[in-house]
């Protein structure tokens, strides 16, 4: 009896464990807030989902660290706990922003006040948070430490290869690229050449010792020389300030400007900023990225492929942030994948209907922006003009209503 019942167990079909399964029906490229939302947002859909990424979490992203107040609005679109869940992760790591401190050129400043609530937190945290949230919420396959090399499609299935040969590769139905301004999905599947006029690049660093930087106000300063683009003090929490400079890339290509010497010179010497750096001690080394700004043409989409967040190029040009824009595409992203598994239907024509919702809901107003930025920034004095009448209770108003 005891023989029969082990050789029953020794021929039992062997149970294939998570980490070895191979073939998925959506792979989410990116576990940053675009491939995160994505996840979140498939929680029920019966669709086997892996969310894939190079790192190992937590990781550092670089990035300016602002989470405006839609990226919340649109956590809590999925479930009311979210948001609030994200904030509990976050208590330790993050700054509640109720105000944004703008200085003009010619050195006027207005603070204006926001409703919505928002906050600024370290990427290596945020990142890290979201990503639990989705461990907790979900059944996705979380693989970590997997970099995506290639990405090969074909009529049924979309194929990633690992630079790591140990892995096998993965196969799915259907891929949504999340994996940044440096897509991998993107470059494979809906490639799209450099545009500097519609790219910005930046720089930051961490700070503590910062003075006269309330940590509940995100400073702006815009800058004669440099105006498509400008520096920031962002508070992250703990007396740490997220500190950068941004701007055109074609300005950086054309003036050969090197970001890293503008921002230690902008410390050491802008009449408003060497006084509050004058005690501060540097936590990081200034570190370097980019930013694919929308309201451009870029395509979202690819044989049996989308595009989120930065990989679609979303960055808002006027205010320079992205993870808002980035959760939202990636619901959005989540909502059409459903769309194709229950219609069964994965031609460019169903796919292209996810570009035209992007484009609605979010490209149109990033044109727009773009437009009114490239506007202000060959325009010194009417910026100075902005800021000034900005003090306006009305004005004031009419920024809150349009940006936050």
């Amino acid at each position: 009896m005891a023989l029969r019942y082990l050789w029953r167990l020794a021929n039992l079909p062997a149970r294939v464990p998570d980490s070895v399964i191979t073939d998925y029906d959506v792979l989410l490229v990116g576990a940053g807030p675009a491939g995160t939302a994505c996840a979140l947002a498939l929680r029920r859909s019966g669709l086997r989902v892996a969310l894939v990424d190079k790192a190992q979490f937590p990781r550092d992203k670089i990035c300016g660290d602002a989470i405006p107040s839609p990226t919340l609005k649109a956590l809590a679109g999925l479930d009311v706990a979210y948001a609030a869940e994200l904030r509990v992760l976050l208590a330790s790591h993050r700054a509640d922003v109720a105000h944004s401190r703008l200085v003009a050129p010619g050195g006027a400043e207005v603070s204006i006040s926001w409703k919505a609530p928002a906050f600024n937190s370290p990427r290596l945290q945020f990142d890290e948070a979201l990503l639990k949230l989705v461990r907790r919420h979900t059944t996705t396959t979380v693989l970590e430490n997997w970099p995506v090399k290639t990405v090969e499609a074909c009529s049924s299935h979309v194929t990633l290869h690992s630079a790591n040969h140990a892995q096998p590769p993965l196969t799915a139905r259907l891929v949504i690229g999340c994996d940044g301004a440096n897509s991998v999905v993107g470059r494979h599947l809906a490639p799209w050449p450099l545009d500097r006029s519609r790219h910005c690049a930046a720089v930051r660093a961490y700070y503590s010792g910062v003075t006269n930087a309330p940590e509940t106000t995100s400073d702006f300063y815009f800058l004669r020389q440099h105006l498509a683009g400008y520096c920031w003090v962002f508070p992250v929490g703990n007396g740490v300030y997220n500190v950068g400079f941004g701007m055109l890339s074609s300005d950086i290509a054309r003036d050969q400007i090197d970001l890293k010497a503008v921002l230690r010179e902008l410390l050491a010497e802008h009449p408003a900023l060497a006084p509050q750096f004058r005690e501060a001690r540097p936590l990081s080394e200034i570190k370097g990225f980019g930013l694919p700004l929308g309201g451009s043409a870029r395509p979202l989409t690819g044989p049996r492929a989308l595009l989120c967040g930065d990989a679609a190029a979303l960055i808002d040009p006027m205010q320079g942030h992205g993870i808002d824009k980035a959760v939202q595409s990636g619901l959005l992203a989540a909502e059409h994948a459903l769309r194709c598994f229950q219609q069964n239907d994965f031609s460019a024509a169903s796919l292209h209907q996810y570009q035209a919702e992007v484009q609605r809901r979010i490209g149109r107003p990033l044109g727009q922006r773009y437009r009114l930025m490239r506007f202000l920034s060959g325009q010194p004095w009417l910026v100075n003009s902005v800021v000034r009448v900005a003090r306006w209770p009305w004005i004031r108003q009419a920024l809150v209503r349009n940006f936050g």
